[in-house]
C-alpha cells in the first residue's frame, strides 16, 4: 500500500509540473513612420499556448510599447528558447 501511495504522489507531482510548463511564442512586429520590423520571443501563459491565443495575449503588450503584432510564428516550450535567442536579440523575452 505504501508503494502505491508513493507512486500516486510521484505521478501527482509529475502532472502538476507538466501543467506549469512554460510556453513561449516567437513573433514578428512592426512600427510605422519610419517603418521598423522586429522578430522576438515572448513568454505567454500556458492557457494561451497556441499561435492564435498567444497573439491575443501578446498584441496588447506590444501595442503598449508602440509595436503592432504582425503574426505569431509558433509556440513552444523551454526547449526551443536557446535556438531562437540570437535571432531575437534585444527582443528576446522583452515583451
Amino acid at each position: 500500500m505504501k508503494a502505491v501511495l508513493s507512486l500516486a504522489f510521484g505521478l501527482t507531482l509529475l502532472v502538476a509540473g507538466a501543467a506549469q510548463a512554460a510556453c513561449y511564442a516567437d513573433y514578428k512586429a512592426k512600427q510605422d513612420n519610419p517603418l521598423r520590423l522586429h522578430y522576438g520571443v515572448a513568454e505567454v501563459s500556458d492557457s494561451n499556448c497556441s499561435p492564435g491565443a498567444a497573439g491575443r495575449e501578446l498584441a496588447p503588450r506590444l501595442d503598449a510599447a508602440g509595436w503592432t503584432l504582425l503574426n505569431v510564428l509558433s509556440t513552444f516550450g523551454p526547449e526551443g528558447l536557446e535556438e531562437r535567442k540570437a535571432s531575437a536579440g534585444d527582443y528576446y523575452l522583452r515583451y
